[in-house]
């Protein structure tokens, strides 16, 4: 049998959300052939799935740069740069026009999951003869058939939506957990919406402290104005939700600022009961409700609730890479050159560095991590971040390194970290008048990008000193 040309092969894309499709706009601008496969029925199935809430960050931060190439002949209008999309806007609005075009449309594949990723016809532990082989994606199709693809290169933009970290505490699932499936609700329940009934005159159990813990919370508060008896209990494993009430009105982004003000409102006038330091050890289901078993602080924790938000962060499904050599970080699981810049141990919400393809390669040349996925279980991305991602990767995957090198990103400010970005040594905890713009050029060091949440977020939790 004649040896497959790696060159010859497409560019498989996992996942057709914004930064999968962003992925293959910039491919085709490249002149390389991508292939998108998507395991929902529609591109952007998972942002549909949250088509209720409001993003906090405006259109003009939300359409990639080649993706508006692309979709501008068409006669596509693109939206009020600074109006807010919900995920359902997001979906119909650009995604939806996107995968339509003529170019993506007959290069994408829905209703295709992805089971497994290698090298083609070599395992792991084989390194004789790697570097020239492609990549073979197994994935089973709409009609229950596996099927192998072969990729030149591999670009998974799958996202972590799916894989939810679990309520019990140490990262491990409480006890009774997989039994008190039902009535666990996923991180964004519609509790205005379809799923109302679910939430109106009961008690419901809030996990989780970021941005999907207040906009549930925020939303079952609202409920709770027409829905007597509708109860709120918020547990978080940290000592105080300073982070999350972030940083109000010196928030580049007003509707991100005004979520952690609004939330701290609530809590300060009583309309839901903060839990901190809690320990979440069995879940107990009795007839309609289920039991909390754990601690908080140093007091037993014994709860009775009718539903539970699993707003604890994701984490990436990696067990369909084990036969491909990535470099992780150990504790992040993002590429590791990209970690120590993104780590919530440091960073409650991660700073956002000027990266691309280069801190996202793994020892197996040409198969990265992008989007969400690329930040392992940081909760810390944004879409411009990944569109610059495969920007990036698509430079190099089609020779030109200088490009590939320039990384530029233009992101705002959160008004809530203690790095200084000014030359003078301004804190970038006062407002700017807009955001600035960072470029990393070819053979230029590393520098900070833009902040998103405040440094030592996780040891944060102590009282503030200073201006940070």
């Amino acid at each position: 049998m004649a040896e497959v040309v790696r060159e010859e092969l497409p560019v498989v894309v996992i996942g057709a959300g914004p930064v999968g499709l962003a992925a293959a706009a910039h491919l085709l601008e490249r002149g390389l052939e991508p292939l998108v496969l998507e395991a929902g029925e529609r591109a952007g199935a998972a942002v549909a799935s949250w088509g209720h809430v409001r993003l906090f960050s405006p259109w003009r931060y939300d359409i990639d740069a080649a993706a508006r190439r692309l979709l501008e002949p068409t006669g596509w209008v693109a939206p009020d740069a600074d109006a807010l999309p919900t995920g359902a806007d997001l979906a119909r609005d650009y995604l939806a026009p996107l995968a339509a075009t003529r170019a993506i449309a007959s290069r994408l594949r829905t209703g295709t999951r992805v089971l497994a990723v290698a090298r083609d016809g070599a395992d792991k532990t084989r390194t004789l003869g790697r570097a020239r082989r492609g990549y073979r994606v197994r994935a089973l199709t709409p009609d229950g058939q596996v099927q192998d693809v072969l990729a030149r290169a591999v670009i998974d933009a799958s996202g972590t939506y799916a894989t939810s970290n679990p309520l019990g505490a140490s990262g491990l699932p409480a006890v009774g957990e997989r039994e008190a499936a039902a009535f666990v609700t996923g991180p964004l329940p519609d509790v205005l919406g379809a799923q109302r009934e679910r939430f109106a005159g009961r008690h419901t159990l809030v996990v989780g402290m970021g941005h999907s813990a207040a906009n549930t919370l925020l939303s079952l508060v609202e409920l709770a104005e027409s829905a007597p008896g509708t109860t709120i209990t918020w547990a978080i494993r940290a000592g105080s939700a300073r982070r999350l009430f972030g940083g109000g009105a010196a928030d580049e982004l007003p509707a991100r600022g005004l979520l952690g003000t609004r939330l701290k409102d609530a809590v300060d006038a009583g309309r839901l009961t903060l839990v901190t330091r809690v320990s979440i050890e069995q879940l107990v289901p009795t007839g309609d409700s289920v039991r909390v078993l754990g601690h908080a602080r140093e007091e037993a924790l014994d709860l009775q609730v009718h539903a539970i938000v699993n707003a604890t962060g994701f984490r990436p499904d990696l067990d369909m890479l084990r036969e491909v050599r990535l470099d992780l970080d150990p504790v992040v699981e993002s590429p590791a050159r990209l970690a120590e810049l993104i780590d919530p141990n440091f960073h409650s919400c991660g700073t956002v560095p000027p990266h691309g393809e280069t801190m996202l390669s793994h020892p197996d040349d040409g198969f990265y991590l992008v989007g969400m996925k690329s930040y392992g279980r940081a909760p810390t991305f944004l879409l411009a971040t990944g569109y610059e991602q495969v920007r990036s990767i698509a430079a190099a995957l089609a020779g030109d390194r200088a490009g590939a090198d320039a990384v530029e990103l233009e992101l705002p400010e959160t008004g809530v970290c203690s790095t200084d970005l000014d030359a003078d040594g301004g804190s970038c905890c006062g407002s700017a008048p807009e955001p600035q713009l960072v470029t990393l050029g070819v053979g230029a060091p590393a520098s900070i990008g833009f902040a998103t949440g405040v440094v030592h977020g996780r040891s944060g939790d102590q009282p503030a000193t200073g201006t940070a």
